[in-house]
């Protein structure tokens, strides 16, 4: 509860910039470009276990997959050559880092990014590698 109540703060100030967000975004940063304090332990945690989360090709396929528009679990195998099953496995710690968002269909299940955000950090890193 504790950790929500911190990340739902950090995320309203976050969207205000009044200085007080800890994000480490370059509106905080002092006159060297450096950020002017680190931010809390738990939410510097939270970013690590976020990027972890990338750390695996399947599961970068499926973001990709879904960069485009909703797809459904067989949809997604199909399309990245991977099992049903292993892709319903990866949507599962995708769901659960709030990088994917479902709705049900009648008897399917949707999947799509939760929001622009994600299409950023896809699209940010690749452009990273690419330079």
């Amino acid at each position: 509860m504790e950790k929500e109540k911190v990340a739902n703060s950090v995320s309203r100030e976050a969207s205000s910039h009044d200085g007080g967000c800890g994000c480490g975004c370059a509106n905080h940063a002092g006159a060297d470009g450096m950020p002017e304090c680190m931010p809390d332990e738990e939410l510097l945690y939270d970013l690590a276990d976020l990027f972890k989360v990338f750390g695996d090709t399947t599961r970068i396929k499926i973001l990709y997959a879904l960069m485009g528009q909703q797809r459904c679990v067989a949809d997604i195998a199909e399309l990245i050559g991977a099992t049903q099953s292993a892709v319903s496995h990866q949507l599962r710690t995708l769901k659960q880092a709030r990088l994917v968002k479902f709705q049900r269909d009648g008897k399917n299940v949707i999947y799509s990014l939760s929001d622009d955000h994600v299409h950023t950090m896809i699209a940010q890193g690749m452009s990273h590698i690419c330079e």
